[in-house]
């Protein structure tokens, strides 16, 4: 029985490897966003067939804030591969530069509710509008999850009490990064096309 078990090169047994708990913790918060979403654009769809349904249009700030969060998705990425590197000035700058970009869609977002706002396109003026604000803004308290995350795993790294190198963390946030990014793509997408 024990002669059945084949060895690789790095030593693992042909057992399969188990996932790092964060990991999966991150993917069953994953699940349940999607869940959540899946729920809003299903509703989404079945109020827009009411006849006091009006269409919007979407601020044009939001584009800009698409191309911001997708640059931030990169610089995530190369975070995440130049920690595995062990080259930790470039993933200090890296880890900054995303969280600086994360805050900048979030601010940008925001610029977008503003101009509505002041179109007197607000959460009470219709179903529409409502919707609009509740799923682009819970996306954004996603965005500024994250950012805080990378707050503090920003700040973790001038820590003199303890000097991690550990690449877990950075691949849990690295996921989730992506995961907001494509989500608020599927969801721009979905607003443009289903108004």
């Amino acid at each position: 029985m024990m002669a059945a078990l084949k060895i690789d090169n790095s030593g693992n047994t042909g057992r399969q490897r188990k996932m790092h708990p964060h990991k999966f913790t991150l993917w069953i918060g994953i699940g349940s966003i999607l869940m959540m979403f899946a729920g809003l654009t299903s509703a989404y769809i079945v109020k827009r067939n009411q006849a006091s349904w009006t269409s919007f249009e979407l601020p044009k700030v939001f584009w800009l804030a698409t191309g911001v969060i997708l640059v931030s998705s990169l610089t995530m990425f190369l975070a995440l591969r130049n920690i595995r590197q062990r080259q930790m000035a470039r993933y200090r700058i890296l880890l900054m530069t995303t969280m600086l970009l994360g805050i900048a869609f979030v601010l940008l977002q925001t610029f977008g509710f503003v101009q509505l706002w002041k179109n007197g396109q607000t959460l009470q003026s219709t179903v529409s509008y409502s919707f609009l604000y509740i799923i682009v803004g819970l996306h954004a308290l996603h965005v500024v999850g994250g950012v805080v995350a990378l707050v503090v795993m920003f700040l973790k790294i001038f820590s003199t009490r303890q000097r991690n190198y550990s690449a877990v963390p950075v691949e849990v946030m690295s996921t989730y990064w992506h995961f907001v990014d494509v989500l608020w793509i599927y969801l721009l997408l979905f607003l443009l096309m289903i108004k």
